[in-house]
């Protein structure tokens, strides 16, 4: 008999006969839709860059950057909604550990919890997977931190990485350069992460201060929303070493059209 995808993909529950989970893989998807973010690291810095949409000319751009504690921050990709549950979340437990300890929840156990959540969906009926990735920065005792989530309850550490619509060109910027993040400097690293944000603009868009965004936490540095008036010098410079030449058209179609809808 043959077996249709639509037979099995109307429950998180219930596995097709490849063993797979669809509604998970939708999930994924909706990831993919989302404007891209990007994180990467020096041996001292973390930062996040994310481009930011609004969903007409009237209306403000959705915030991507949301602080969770003085040492830690998330970039989202996906369902804003369903991102800003998971910070209202996270926020909580690290102002718990810190009533209780005393200390700055490490960032290792949080994201570990997250993608633990992340899971518990994937496996009871009621619940629907949260349709979001995070790229999750922080400085903890064992020095700066770049994670990524997934839909699915995965977890991944990184040194850099990029997610969200047309982040494929960030991401091979990222590969380009990595070698060099460790010993960059902090205004650096804040270049390098707006360089690889400038290839995710979609058709021939620029990188400017209202769409643009950048985070740092690090060494002596507690997370800083960088945006408006404060990202212009940097956007400033990048246009002086020529790096803001708006996104390539052919990398990847333009998807904003359905994606617009759900605020991602």
């Amino acid at each position: 008999a043959t077996m249709f995808r639509n037979m099995y993909d109307t429950d998180v529950t219930v596995w097709s006969p490849e063993g797979r989970l669809l509604q998970v893989e939708y999930a994924m998807e909706s990831v993919k839709q989302g404007s891209a973010c990007i994180a990467l690291r020096s041996t001292t810095h973390s930062v996040i860059g994310a481009l930011k949409r609004s969903v007409s000319e009237l209306s403000a751009h959705q915030q991507k950057i949301l602080e969770i504690d003085d040492h830690l921050g998330i970039g989202i990709a996906g369902l804003t909604a369903d991102a800003r549950t998971l910070a209202k979340w996270m926020r909580n437990e690290c102002l718990n550990h810190k009533y209780v300890y005393g200390t700055a929840l490490p960032s290792g156990r949080l994201v570990t919890d997250l993608a633990d959540r992340h899971q518990r969906t994937t496996q009871s009926y009621v619940r629907r997977p949260y349709g979001v990735g995070l790229l999750v920065a922080s400085f903890d005792k064992n020095g700066p931190h770049v994670y990524q989530t997934c839909p699915s309850g995965n977890v991944y550490e990184c040194y850099a990485t990029a997610i969200g619509a047309r982040s494929q060109s960030g991401r091979t910027y990222l590969e380009k350069h990595c070698e060099s993040f460790e010993e960059c400097s902090k205004d650096d690293l804040i270049m390098h992460a707006l360089k690889a944000l400038v290839g995710c603009v979609s058709g021939d868009g620029e990188l400017t201060r209202e769409n643009g965004s950048v985070a740092i936490v690090g060494k002596d540095q507690k997370f800083t929303l960088i945006e408006g008036e404060e990202l212009q010098p940097y956007l400033d410079r990048l246009e002086l070493e020529g790096g803001n030449n708006g996104g390539n058209a052919e990398e990847e179609e333009d998807d904003d059209g359905e994606a617009e809808e759900m605020e991602t």
